[in-house]
């Protein structure tokens, strides 16, 4: 089996040095990544500027096939996916993302988005992320990956859908299980402080806090909360289907 390894907070990142040293175990590694951390870039790809791709040595495992990008987590995949690798591979795992990806947070994430673009091309993809921050360990998150990629190769996935992995920064025995979970709703309080540059320009920093809105159980946010991984089937069609028949009975005309 080849896979595709990715993320967006950059090739020499810990976590993407840890889930490469785990799968590296089972299948035929190859990473492509970006070249600095690229994290909340969403789905952007670049099309004003020429993609480089320069090969990498990897701490723990300078032969393995490594290629940095300057460019964003999707051109990463696209660019593999097409150009890079010798061969197409069967799965891509992006991650392990440094703090969790749940709710509607995924619409902004680049972790998630490289999995989607691997959907994109029809290949089975897993965007995995630590719900750590400020003291990451890796290690259970990345086992946990390496589980799950033989039970999607064995069993499959629909062609369009990848699963989005919450763990929880815990050891093994610590866990409460895993939970197959839907979206939360995550929103922002967002605010923006007015600052003066040394020229005399304002400028905008961000520096709202976070409002989790879960909606009940069954949902990403409330699974980590109860020290448990939470799994998200998620896919790229936006259409609101029960909207489509109402809106033919409304009286739109031009």
């Amino acid at each position: 089996m080849r896979v595709l390894l990715t993320n967006d907070d950059g090739i020499f990142a810990d976590g993407l040095q840890e889930l490469s040293k785990a799968i590296q175990k089972i299948a035929a590694v190859y990473v492509v990544a970006p070249d600095r951390e690229r994290s909340a870039v969403g789905h952007a790809i670049t099309m004003h500027h020429p993609l480089r791709a320069e090969r990498v040595k990897l701490f723990h495992n300078p032969n393995l096939p490594a290629w940095a990008v300057n460019g964003t987590p999707s051109d990463c995949v696209k660019l593999a996916i097409e150009a890079i690798l010798p061969d197409r591979p069967d799965m891509v795992i992006s991650g392990i993302n440094r703090g969790a990806n749940l709710g509607t947070d995924v619409l902004y994430s680049g972790t998630v988005s490289a999995a989607i673009e691997a959907i994109l091309s029809g290949i089975p993809s897993i965007a995995v992320s630590l719900t750590e921050v400020d003291d990451p360990d890796y290690r259970t998150a990345a086992e946990f990956a390496a589980k799950l990629i033989r039970q999607v190769a064995d069993k499959g996935l629909p062609s369009d859908t990848l699963l989005n992995v919450n763990v929880p920064c815990l050891t093994r025995n610590q866990l409460e299980g895993v939970e197959i979970t839907r979206l939360g709703m995550t929103r922002y309080n967002n605010e923006f402080e007015q600052r003066v540059d040394p020229r005399g320009r304002s400028y905008y920093w961000m520096v709202g806090e976070v409002i989790e809105l879960d909606e009940g159980s069954g949902s990403d946010l409330s699974a980590v909360r109860q020290k448990k991984i939470s799994i998200t089937p998620i896919h790229f069609d936006f259409t609101n289907y029960n909207l489509i028949e109402k809106l033919k009975n409304w009286s739109i005309d031009f």
